[in-house]
């Protein structure tokens, strides 16, 4: 999985909240989208999102990455 795109769905999906909104953006499926949060969160040795059905938020160590990734 290339990193740098996983860097970029991962401020997109940080900035928009949403999963969904995050896909339309980068004109990518909603799994590619999951796929890529996943490995960035591999890289990283934690999970940096709190997802639900309706939104998503950053963790203490999503809030931590997040001005690295920008």
């Amino acid at each position: 999985m290339d990193r740098l795109n996983a860097v970029r769905v991962f401020v997109e999906v940080a900035d928009r909240g949403s999963l969904t909104q995050a896909a339309e953006h980068l004109a990518m499926s909603v799994a590619m989208v999951s796929r890529y949060l996943a490995a960035i969160e591999d890289w990283f040795g934690a999970r940096l999102l709190h997802r639900t059905t309706r939104k998503v938020s950053l963790t203490d160590a999503g809030l931590a990455a997040l001005p690295a990734c920008r």
